[in-house]
């Protein structure tokens, strides 16, 4: 049925806030405050990404277990270089993929170049947690010769571990 919502974290809810709905115009569909048993509060606020698909956010704060210093960006925390971790959103076709890079370097983002992927096409930009974020457009109907590169004995052995 699709993605109900992917959950992330932040450090600052009011800059995430003002980044999702005011530079990428999704608008919060839910804020709310949960109160952990263990004691701190965590700010919760779920963005419409389209389709019915929500992008979460977490802010906790003195929560128990919850380091007040981890890296909500991902791949730094992880020690990964680049965008090994990353969150697309889909854009209706290459022109419109144009102008939303134009509108979010209008708004001061730093947005990578068009990135031809042959099949697809993408700009890449990191929201203010460092989250590696995507715009994505389809350019060719996907087929068996977009699989040309599996290997379908270890696709075999791996879905069955």
């Amino acid at each position: 049925m699709g993605i109900h919502h992917i959950g992330l974290a932040t450090h600052d809810m009011e800059a995430t806030l003002a980044f999702y709905e005011e530079v990428l115009g999704m608008p919060a569909r839910v804020c709310e405050t949960i109160q952990p048993e263990t004691g701190g509060a965590i700010r919760h606020a779920f963005f419409d990404a389209g389709g019915g698909e929500l992008v979460a956010f977490m802010e906790c704060n003195e929560v128990a277990g919850v380091a007040p210093d981890f890296d909500p960006g991902i791949n730094r925390g992880l020690g990964i270089r680049g965008g090994m971790y990353h969150f697309a959103f889909a854009a209706d076709d290459p022109a419109a993929l144009v102008k939303r890079r134009d509108e979010l370097l209008e708004k001061g983002v730093s947005v990578s170049d068009l990135v031809d992927h042959g099949w697809c096409q993408s700009i890449y930009f990191r929201d203010p947690n460092g989250v590696q974020l995507e715009y994505c457009c389809l350019t060719a109907e996907l087929g068996p010769e977009h699989l040309k590169g599996r290997d379908a004995d270890a696709w075999t052995r791996w879905s069955r571990s």
